[in-house]
Protein backbone atom coordinates (compact mmCIF):
# COMPACT_ATOMS: atom_id res chain seq x y z
CA UNK A 1 0.00 0.00 0.00
CA UNK A 2 1.51 3.34 -0.89
CA UNK A 3 2.02 5.56 2.04
CA UNK A 4 0.93 9.46 0.51
CA UNK A 5 2.30 12.13 3.06
CA UNK A 6 -0.89 14.28 2.80
CA UNK A 7 1.06 17.81 4.29
CA UNK A 8 2.31 18.52 1.05
CA UNK A 9 -1.51 19.76 0.48
CA UNK A 10 -1.47 22.27 2.71
CA UNK A 11 0.29 24.89 0.63
CA UNK A 12 -2.19 24.76 -2.35
CA UNK A 13 -5.61 26.35 -3.30
CA UNK A 14 -8.34 24.22 -4.36
CA UNK A 15 -11.40 25.39 -6.48
CA UNK A 16 -14.19 23.07 -5.74
CA UNK A 17 -17.34 23.59 -8.16
CA UNK A 18 -20.48 21.47 -6.94
CA UNK A 19 -24.18 22.36 -7.10
CA UNK A 20 -25.15 20.54 -4.38
CA UNK A 21 -24.81 22.54 -1.32
CA UNK A 22 -24.96 19.69 1.39
CA UNK A 23 -22.33 18.24 -0.30
CA UNK A 24 -20.06 21.33 -0.99
CA UNK A 25 -20.20 22.32 2.02
CA UNK A 26 -19.26 19.05 3.69
CA UNK A 27 -16.63 18.46 1.77
CA UNK A 28 -14.81 22.21 2.04
CA UNK A 29 -14.90 21.71 5.79
CA UNK A 30 -13.02 18.45 5.41
CA UNK A 31 -10.40 20.00 2.99
CA UNK A 32 -9.97 22.94 4.63
CA UNK A 33 -8.00 21.03 7.23
CA UNK A 34 -5.40 19.91 4.61
CA UNK A 35 -5.21 22.39 2.09
CA UNK A 36 -4.35 26.09 1.99
CA UNK A 37 -7.45 27.52 1.25
CA UNK A 38 -10.76 26.16 -0.49
CA UNK A 39 -12.71 28.27 -2.89
CA UNK A 40 -16.45 26.58 -2.84
CA UNK A 41 -18.74 27.47 -5.93
CA UNK A 42 -21.95 26.30 -6.83
CA UNK A 43 -21.86 28.11 -10.48
CA UNK A 44 -19.38 28.23 -13.21
CA UNK A 45 -20.01 31.69 -13.13
CA UNK A 46 -18.63 32.17 -9.57
CA UNK A 47 -16.14 29.26 -10.48
CA UNK A 48 -14.47 31.77 -12.93
CA UNK A 49 -15.09 34.85 -11.27
CA UNK A 50 -12.42 32.86 -8.38
CA UNK A 51 -10.34 31.91 -11.43
CA UNK A 52 -9.75 35.51 -12.53
CA UNK A 53 -8.69 36.94 -8.41
CA UNK A 54 -7.24 33.99 -6.90
CA UNK A 55 -4.19 31.65 -7.48
CA UNK A 56 -5.79 28.16 -8.07
CA UNK A 57 -3.50 24.78 -8.32
CA UNK A 58 -6.27 22.63 -8.74
CA UNK A 59 -9.74 22.70 -9.66
CA UNK A 60 -12.48 19.94 -8.54
CA UNK A 61 -15.46 19.86 -10.43
CA UNK A 62 -18.90 17.82 -10.62
CA UNK A 63 -19.72 17.16 -13.81
CA UNK A 64 -23.59 17.59 -14.07
CA UNK A 65 -24.51 20.60 -12.75
CA UNK A 66 -27.61 22.74 -12.72
CA UNK A 67 -28.31 24.19 -15.91
CA UNK A 68 -25.05 23.58 -17.04
CA UNK A 69 -22.14 20.50 -17.71
CA UNK A 70 -18.99 20.94 -15.89
CA UNK A 71 -17.22 19.68 -18.72
CA UNK A 72 -18.49 23.13 -20.77
CA UNK A 73 -17.03 25.06 -18.55
CA UNK A 74 -13.97 22.80 -18.15
CA UNK A 75 -13.58 23.39 -21.79
CA UNK A 76 -14.18 27.28 -21.72
CA UNK A 77 -11.26 27.70 -19.24
CA UNK A 78 -8.48 24.93 -20.91
CA UNK A 79 -9.40 25.85 -25.05
CA UNK A 80 -10.56 29.66 -24.50
CA UNK A 81 -9.29 31.15 -21.24
CA UNK A 82 -5.67 28.99 -21.97
CA UNK A 83 -5.76 27.88 -18.10
CA UNK A 84 -3.78 24.72 -17.47
CA UNK A 85 -5.26 23.98 -14.32
CA UNK A 86 -4.99 20.46 -12.99
CA UNK A 87 -8.86 18.92 -12.86
CA UNK A 88 -10.59 16.18 -10.96
CA UNK A 89 -14.05 15.54 -12.19
CA UNK A 90 -16.49 14.20 -9.55
CA UNK A 91 -19.49 12.78 -10.99
CA UNK A 92 -22.46 10.29 -10.16
CA UNK A 93 -23.15 9.28 -13.63
CA UNK A 94 -20.61 6.31 -15.71
CA UNK A 95 -21.58 8.13 -19.09
CA UNK A 96 -18.95 6.96 -21.59
CA UNK A 97 -19.68 10.55 -23.34
CA UNK A 98 -18.69 12.03 -20.28
CA UNK A 99 -15.62 10.28 -19.75
CA UNK A 100 -14.71 10.38 -23.09
CA UNK A 101 -15.01 14.13 -23.09
CA UNK A 102 -12.74 14.48 -20.08
CA UNK A 103 -10.19 12.36 -21.76
CA UNK A 104 -9.86 14.70 -24.43
CA UNK A 105 -9.96 17.67 -22.23
CA UNK A 106 -6.59 15.89 -20.46
CA UNK A 107 -8.77 16.34 -17.04
CA UNK A 108 -5.98 13.99 -14.34
CA UNK A 109 -8.53 12.14 -13.05
CA UNK A 110 -12.29 11.56 -11.97
CA UNK A 111 -13.91 10.29 -9.02
CA UNK A 112 -17.74 8.79 -8.54
CA UNK A 113 -20.16 9.97 -5.80
CA UNK A 114 -20.64 9.13 -3.49
CA UNK A 115 -17.23 10.88 -2.61
CA UNK A 116 -15.25 9.29 -0.59
CA UNK A 117 -13.11 11.59 1.37
CA UNK A 118 -10.18 9.58 1.72
CA UNK A 119 -9.98 9.17 -1.97
CA UNK A 120 -10.12 12.41 -2.53
CA UNK A 121 -7.61 13.28 -0.50
CA UNK A 122 -5.37 10.66 -2.39
CA UNK A 123 -6.21 11.89 -5.30
CA UNK A 124 -5.30 14.95 -4.83
CA UNK A 125 -2.10 14.65 -3.45
CA UNK A 126 -1.62 12.44 -6.82
CA UNK A 127 -2.62 15.04 -8.79
CA UNK A 128 -0.12 17.68 -7.09
CA UNK A 129 2.49 15.55 -6.03
CA UNK A 130 4.68 16.34 -9.30
CA UNK A 131 4.08 19.67 -8.65
CA UNK A 132 6.06 19.71 -5.70
CA UNK A 133 8.70 17.57 -7.51
CA UNK A 134 9.17 20.15 -10.29
CA UNK A 135 9.11 23.25 -8.09
CA UNK A 136 11.83 20.88 -6.02
CA UNK A 137 13.94 20.94 -9.50
CA UNK A 138 13.19 24.35 -10.42
CA UNK A 139 14.68 25.23 -6.56
CA UNK A 140 17.94 23.09 -7.20
CA UNK A 141 18.30 24.51 -10.19
CA UNK A 142 18.32 28.04 -9.28
CA UNK A 143 20.29 27.45 -6.46
CA UNK A 144 23.31 26.07 -9.43
CA UNK A 145 22.49 29.04 -11.26
CA UNK A 146 22.53 31.51 -8.38
CA UNK A 147 26.08 30.24 -7.01
CA UNK A 148 27.31 30.48 -10.24
CA UNK A 149 26.67 33.91 -10.70
CA UNK A 150 28.65 34.87 -7.49
CA UNK A 151 32.33 34.01 -6.77
CA UNK A 152 32.58 34.02 -3.08
CA UNK A 153 31.93 30.31 -2.49
CA UNK A 154 31.42 31.03 1.43
CA UNK A 155 28.22 32.38 0.30
CA UNK A 156 26.46 29.36 -0.75
CA UNK A 157 25.05 28.68 2.63
CA UNK A 158 22.95 32.40 2.09
CA UNK A 159 21.97 31.50 -1.05
CA UNK A 160 19.99 27.91 -0.05
CA UNK A 161 18.75 30.25 3.01
CA UNK A 162 17.44 32.76 -0.16
CA UNK A 163 15.96 29.86 -1.92
CA UNK A 164 14.72 28.01 0.48
CA UNK A 165 13.39 30.80 2.53
CA UNK A 166 11.40 32.40 -0.79
CA UNK A 167 7.30 32.09 0.10
CA UNK A 168 5.00 31.36 -3.10
CA UNK A 169 5.21 34.95 -4.77
CA UNK A 170 9.10 34.49 -4.71
CA UNK A 171 9.70 36.93 -2.25
CA UNK A 172 12.18 36.84 0.72
CA UNK A 173 11.47 38.78 3.67
CA UNK A 174 14.40 38.61 6.24
CA UNK A 175 16.72 40.99 7.58
CA UNK A 176 20.82 40.68 7.70
CA UNK A 177 20.04 40.11 11.44
CA UNK A 178 18.03 37.65 10.67
CA UNK A 179 20.07 36.09 8.45
CA UNK A 180 22.95 35.98 10.29
CA UNK A 181 21.53 34.52 13.27
CA UNK A 182 21.07 31.74 11.13
CA UNK A 183 24.19 31.49 9.33
CA UNK A 184 27.79 32.37 10.14
CA UNK A 185 28.71 35.31 8.17
CA UNK A 186 30.06 38.50 8.57
CA UNK A 187 27.61 41.44 7.49
CA UNK A 188 29.90 43.34 5.13
CA UNK A 189 30.15 39.76 3.27
CA UNK A 190 26.65 39.48 3.56
CA UNK A 191 26.10 42.69 2.35
CA UNK A 192 28.32 42.22 -0.66
CA UNK A 193 26.42 39.47 -2.13
CA UNK A 194 23.01 40.92 -1.90
CA UNK A 195 24.94 43.79 -3.73
CA UNK A 196 25.68 41.71 -6.19
CA UNK A 197 22.77 39.87 -6.78
CA UNK A 198 20.90 43.06 -6.95
CA UNK A 199 23.29 44.10 -10.11
CA UNK A 200 22.80 40.89 -11.68
CA UNK A 201 18.93 41.79 -10.96
CA UNK A 202 18.93 38.48 -9.27
CA UNK A 203 17.19 40.03 -6.35
CA UNK A 204 15.90 42.93 -6.25
CA UNK A 205 14.75 44.95 -3.14
CA UNK A 206 10.88 45.88 -3.09
CA UNK A 207 10.27 47.15 0.42
CA UNK A 208 11.80 47.20 4.02
CA UNK A 209 13.75 43.91 4.15
CA UNK A 210 11.66 42.39 1.25
CA UNK A 211 13.17 41.26 -1.86
CA UNK A 212 11.84 39.24 -5.09
CA UNK A 213 13.52 36.22 -6.40
CA UNK A 214 13.89 37.13 -10.25
CA UNK A 215 14.13 33.79 -12.02
CA UNK A 216 14.15 35.41 -15.23
CA UNK A 217 17.43 37.58 -14.65
CA UNK A 218 18.46 33.28 -14.57
CA UNK A 219 18.18 32.41 -17.91
CA UNK A 220 21.47 34.14 -19.30
CA UNK A 221 23.49 32.41 -16.92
Amino acid sequence: MIERNLNILNSFNILYLEDDKSLLTHTKDILDDFVAKVYAVNTSKEALEILEKEKIDVIISDILLENENGIDFLRNIKEEKDLDIPTILTTAHTDTKYLLDAIKLKVENYIIKPINIKELLNTLHDVLYPIIQAQELQKHSNVIKTISAITDSKQVEVIKYIIGNLDNKNNLIASYSEIMAEISISKPTLIKLFKELSEKEILIKTAHKTYKFNEKALISI
